[in-house]
Formats: structure tokens, sequence, C-alpha cells
């Protein structure tokens, strides 16, 4: 679960980001808002055209400092205050305002607690600053690109300084503590006055000459903006630029940042500072070794971890390709096979034997002892039934064989004959003879009687009254 702030808890903490992240700024903008209570602090905001910026002046920096004389001066830049820019102030102005960024608790709110004031177009020495801070950027003396690395842990430092400062005493203090050995030499110059941009070049130039240095360190103690002002010329600026060896600045207190700053390759906030960059404390190497160690013990673990499982992969690889493990392998392969085919066998036997009991089973039930009877039955009634049938038939059709004989009997020329009928055949002819008028007397005539033929001679004709096929057939009869 994610940690639930409580308001002052978070505002606390955006606070100190603030406060660290920003611990004096330049701002521009135009007052807006001025607001003047009875305490003498003034409130008013910032604006440009996208933003707005809350500021409070408090009156105990609306005057500076105060010199011997009465006269006061702007402990920022030592410019003498000809007169206060806090009671001029108005809605409408556009200034520039140096402070720190803070946080006021009680509204939430993020703003500017000014400690210089000035109307834009004042400060010469702001301007000259920006005026050569905008001509060396413009040829590149703060590009990133060419900034350099620190040698790590050097051994040889020439540091450019004035010999007797605060400074140079606290650097090499630090050196003592940190260095390990390392050597520091001091070249002397003036750090402060029209005399010391010239000073610092030539110091920076003998310490290149000497050829001896790994890096060359530019410091100075804190001072008024005109105190630092050799470190925002364009002479010194050169000297770093063109330097051959590394160079670090530590020029004043953490506010402020000068030319030499931009220009060095490594910008260190006071020359203490500088020293620190140099060389890390003993502690710190002491826990970086200790990390190193440890990060090289999890290294050499990790490393034999996977040794270790690489060696049990090769170990599985060799005994799956040994030949005692193929044959172990081959067997237990025809094992299985065998007792596949094995369950096979007996499942096709149990099958066979299934089908061979039901073939069986069907095959009782059709031809077993009590079908067989009971088709003998059958067949025996379905005989006698073929049997009736068949006398029935035979009996029908002797029937009709005495009924056809009858009618053949009765068609049987012969037949009358034996009833004492005769057939006559006029001998002249040839042919039978029907009618009393197809004869003449004298004409022989042959007639056919059961079991022989007689022959005889017409005497005489008498026709019947009346000629007629009744009469002719029974003179054929005659």
């Amino acid at each position: 679960m994610p940690h639930v702030f409580e308001v002052s808890e978070l505002t606390r903490s955006v606070k100190d980001v603030v406060e660290s992240e920003f611990p004096f700024v330049w701002v521009r903008g135009q007052v807006v808002n001025l607001s003047r209570p009875g305490s003498g602090h003034l409130y008013f905001s910032l604006r440009d055209a996208e933003a707005s910026l809350a500021v409070v002046w408090f009156r105990g920096a609306q005057g500076g400092k105060a010199l011997a004389g009465g006269e006061r001066y702007d402990p920022l830049t030592g410019e003498v205050f000809e007169k206060s820019l806090a009671k001029s102030l108005a809605d409408g102005m556009e200034i520039m305002v140096a402070g720190r960024l803070t946080v006021y608790a009680p509204r939430g709110v993020y703003q500017l607690v000014a400690e210089l004031v000035q109307e834009v177009g004042e400060g010469r020495l702001w301007q000259e600053f920006e005026a050569l801070k905008k001509e060396l950027a413009a040829k590149g003396y703060f590009a990133q690109e060419r900034k350099r690395a620190l040698p790590r842990h050097p051994l040889r430092v020439a540091v450019v300084t004035a010999p007797t400062g605060a400074a140079v005493r606290d650097f090499i203090r630090i050196g003592r503590e940190r260095g390990h050995g390392a050597a520091v030499r001091i070249y002397p110059t003036l750090v402060q006055g029209d005399a010391a941009p010239v000073g610092i070049v030539r110091a920076m130039l003998r310490a290149v000459s000497d050829d001896w240095a790994e890096v060359l360190v530019l410091i100075r103690g804190g001072g008024s903006l005109e105190d630092l002002w050799a470190f925002n010329t364009p002479e010194v600026a050169g000297a770093i630029f063109a330097s051959p060896l590394p160079v670090v600045t530590g020029v004043g207190h953490e506010v402020d940042v000068t030319i030499a700053d931009m220009v060095a390759d490594v910008r260190a906030a006071t020359p203490s500072h500088a020293a620190q960059l140099l060389w890390p404390e003993r502690a710190q190497l002491t826990q970086r070794l200790d990390d190193l160690e440890m990060a090289a013990r999890r290294g050499m673990a990790r490393l034999v971890a996977t040794r270790e499982r690489e060696l049990v992969a090769l170990a599985r690889g060799l005994a799956w390709l040994s030949p005692r493990q193929r044959l172990a392998r081959l067997d237990e392969a025809f094992a299985g096979a065998a007792a596949r085919l094995m369950r096979a066998g007996n499942g096709w036997l149990g099958n066979f034997a299934a089908r061979l009991d039901a073939v069986a089973a069907k095959m009782a039930g059709q031809y077993g002892p009590h079908s067989l009877e009971a088709r003998d039955e059958a067949l025996s009634r379905r005989t006698e039934r073929l049997g009736n049938a068949f006398r029935f038939f035979l009996a029908g059709r002797e029937n009709r064989l005495e009924l056809a004989a009858a009618e053949l009997a009765g068609l049987d020329p012969m037949g009358p004959l034996a009833r004492g009928y005769s057939l006559t055949t006029l001998e002249r002819t040839g042919k039978f003879l029907r009618r009393a008028g197809d004869a003449r007397p004298g004409d022989n005539l042959s007639i056919m009687v059961y079991a022989g033929r007689v022959k005889a001679r017409i005497t005489d004709v008498a026709p019947a009254p009346a000629d007629s096929d009744d009469a002719g057939r029974n003179g054929e009869k005659a």
C-alpha cells in the first residue's frame, strides 16, 4: 500500500526539496499586486507572459548592510546603494530579484524570499556579467560536450589561489585527510582586484608549462560580486578554456556562480568542495571496496551456480547418450512393446472368443436340437402338405385325363363304327358318300365298318323327300 502523507508531512518534504534544489536564484519579471503592510515588509508577485511567482521582501533585507561611513551596500554585489529601491518599487516595474526559494506552509505555496532587488537596466557588473556570459556561450565555452572528466585519485594537483587565504588551508587540510599520498603544488596569485585576472592567467600558464600536475584547481574564498569579479573576466575564462589540464573551480560560496565556474570542466560549490570532488572519503573508498567485494562474491556465486547447472545438464546429457543407458531404454521399450503386444493379442483373442460365443449362441439358436426338432416337424408338415397337394394334383389330372380320354374316345371315328355305324366311300370319287344324290346306281361303294371293310354296289338310289344336311348325314350313315 503506498505511503499516505499528512498535509504537513508532504509540505515539509516539498519545502526540503525546493530549498535544497534552489538555494539561490535570480528571477526577472514584472511587479504586480504590490502590498505594503505596516510591518515594512513588501509582498508582490513577479509575472511574465505565462507564469507568476510570489515574492516577499523582508524589511531587514531592503537596505543592505551599513558601512562605517553610514553608506549601505549590497552584501551580494558590493554595490553601494544610492537610494533604496524598496521605497520606489511599484506595480508594472520590471525588476530582477535574487534570493532563495522556500515554501510558505500555512498557505501551501512556494515563494521567493528576496535578498537583492534591482530594476532592470541597473547594475553595471550584472550587465557585464550577462554580456560576457552570452558572448562565451556563443563561442561554445560552456558546452557540456567539451567538459572533461577528472582523474580518479589524482596524485599531483596544481592549485592556483592566494597562498595565505583560508581557502587554500581548507583545501590542503582535506587533501591530507583524503589524498592518500597525493602532492599539492600551490601556484600563488592575486584573486581579487584589477591585477588578479592577469595573475590568475599567469599562474595557470606556469602550472601547465611545468607539465607536472594531473589536474588544475582554481579556488578562492567567499566575497561580494566585486570581490569575485576576477573570475568573471574574459582573460580567466579564456585560460580555463585553453587549459590542456582538466580544471576544477571552487570560487566563493555555494550561491556564487562565476564565468570561471561555467567554463571549468567541474564546478565545486566551495574550495573545500573542490578537494572533496578530487579525493573521496576513505570511508567511501572502503564502502566502495566492500561493494566491489560483495559484487565479486555475488558474481562468483552466480558463475559457480551457472557452471554447476551446466555441469548437471552435461552429466544428464552424457548419461542419456551412454550405451548402457541406451540399452536399458531399448529394453524398457521392448518390454513395453511386448506388454502392449500381449495386451493387444489378449484383447483380440478375447474379442474373437466373444464373437465365436456369439456365433455359437446364434447357431445354437438357429440350428440347435430344439430348432432341428421344430424344423423336422415343420418339414414333416410341409412334406405331408406337399404329398396331399401332389395327390390332389394327380387326382385332378387323372380326372382331367379321364375326361379327355372320354372326349377323345367320343371323337374317335372308330367309336361310332363299334356302335354299328359305318363310313361309305364312293369309289368313283374316292369321297365319303354324304347324300343320296351323289350316288348313282351301279357305283361301287367301299363301306368301312368296325374291324373291317365291306364292298358293295348301288342298285337303286332313292333320294329323301327333302334333300337336307340332316338327310345327307342320315344318308352317310346308310
